[in-house]
């Protein structure tokens, strides 16, 4: 775990207080007599390479600690222990990640200022050059990491300020503009204060709440941006106006001036045209596959190999169609089509001629197709504990069978979710010895729980 939040960090730093930093000291010492560095930069600027491999695993190292952070409660008190350090400064892990990043580009820079203030024939100024050319090169990888680094505070910042409501803390996830608004009443004359937040992928509606520090939104509606449409309107009373129309939701809204309204229907339009062409993008993709896998997907889906889809030629689920990210709905491939879907639709095995009737994992259609097995008979295989309570396992904190016993009755098998939109609830969905629909429910408050992980123990 260690090894791969920090890379090759341990190197890096032995690099610098083994070999440059002792250089460069030595030469500030002889600065009288010999005033230059580039030779020394020169000479050592090729390891500064080594930063590649940490800008490399950088996107996957925050990932897993903030993983990590989210699902273990010892690993994330380890980690506020540690920041609480007076050598810390006050900053997060993420921000002392940070710094290898940018120490690339600040060399860059160190070094452009120098080779500005250095007279053209210095015996200093090949070298400094070249060692410029070579540091260069280094830093555009970092420069890419730095951007995603930003976008991912500006997230942390926005999730702070909704109370933490809305899970908007993702990778795939961009903030496009924000702002300040008014929302005209339908039922009223009045201009209500309003502040939006466009993303990528949606819209949030959100109204201001009181707060001593720093600005605080609760989210009033979530309008996502397939669908939606954006248009001019014109009040009498009410200028610099525009409607935002949604599945969700229809909104019309006042700018606070006519260059706000316009610069938001642009930001609106554009983010909605890309996220068309991200689409489009998705179905030419099924089309192309569909050309090329229809004699596999019929005749000898299972027998044959198929071309595996490559992930980045998909934003979703192939079958679904939900949005992959980085956490919660991964990328997974179908050992028979070679088609990209998600966990939920790649929870199938079946034998595979081709890979000598071996189990592989599988998608939904090809496991009908190839086991004959129809929906309602895979229902039936789960166990009607599990579709009864799918409903409420979709939105829960956790959720899996365990063993459970009644007094002097043999232990017996049960579908257990805890909830997420309800005080820390147990339900223990059993199934009834007599042939009906219905599922018993137990529900067990822990009332007095001071430590609920402790208690779930």
């Amino acid at each position: 775990m260690v090894n791969k939040i920090f890379s090759n960090i341990s190197s890096i730093n032995a690099f610098h207080s083994k070999f440059l930093l002792p250089e460069l000291e030595k030469r500030m010492q002889e600065w009288e007599t010999t005033p230059r560095i580039g030779d020394i930069l020169q000479k050592l600027a090729p390891f500064l390479k080594m930063y590649g491999e940490y800008v490399k695993g950088f996107d996957n190292a925050m990932e897993l600690v903030k993983t990590m952070t989210d699902r273990i409660a010892q690993f994330k008190s380890v980690i506020e222990e540690i920041q609480k350090q007076k050598i810390c400064g006050s900053l997060t892990l993420q921000h002392h990640m940070l710094e290898p990043v940018q120490r690339i580009p600040r060399y860059e820079l160190l070094l452009k200022d120098y080779l500005k203030k250095l007279p053209p024939d210095s015996l200093d100024w090949n070298d400094a050059k070249k060692s410029l050319e070579i540091i260069s090169t280094a830093a555009s990888h970092s420069n890419s990491a730095i951007r995603k680094m930003d976008k991912l505070k500006k997230l942390l910042e926005v999730y702070e300020m909704l109370g933490e409501e809305e899970d908007i803390v993702n990778p795939s996830n961009e903030l496009i503009r924000e702002g300040q608004i008014l929302k005209l009443a339908a039922r009223n004359t009045s201009a209500q204060e309003r502040h939006l937040f466009l993303f990528n992928n949606m819209l949030l509606y959100c109204v201001p709440k009181f707060s001593l520090v720093g600005s605080k939104f609760s989210v009033r509606t979530r309008v996502g941006i397939d669908g939606m449409k954006v248009v001019e309107t014109h009040n009498e009373e009410y200028p610099h106006t525009f409607q935002i129309s949604g599945k969700e939701r229809t909104l019309e809204l006042q700018a606070s001036s006519e260059q706000d309204k316009e610069e938001w229907i642009k930001a609106l339009q554009n983010t909605i045209e890309a996220f068309h062409q991200r689409h489009e993008t998705f179905r030419n993709a099924i089309a192309k596959d569909n050309d090329m896998h229809l004699e596999v997907s019929t005749a000898e889906l299972g027998k044959r190999a198929p071309r595996w889809i490559r992930d980045n030629e998909v934003t979703m689920c192939m079958k679904c169609k939900e949005s992959f990210n980085a956490l919660t709905r991964r990328r997974h491939h179908c050992r028979a089509c070679g088609h990209v879907v998600c966990w939920k639709c790649s929870d199938y095995k079946a034998q595979l001629e081709y890979d000598g009737g071996k189990w592989n994992k599988v998608c939904k259609d090809c496991y009908q197709i190839i086991t004959g097995c129809t929906d309602s008979e895979e229902k039936k295989r789960k166990g009607i504990l599990e579709i009864e309570s799918a409903e409420v396992s979709g939105n829960s904190v956790i959720c899996s069978f365990l063993q459970y016993m009644e007094k002097s009755k043999p232990w017996q098998k049960a579908w257990c979710v805890i909830p997420k939109q309800e005080a820390l609830v147990l339900y223990m969905y059993g199934a009834p010895q007599v042939h009906h629909n219905k599922c018993l429910l137990l529900s067990i408050l822990f009332r007095d729980c001071k430590n609920k992980e402790q208690t779930l123990c």
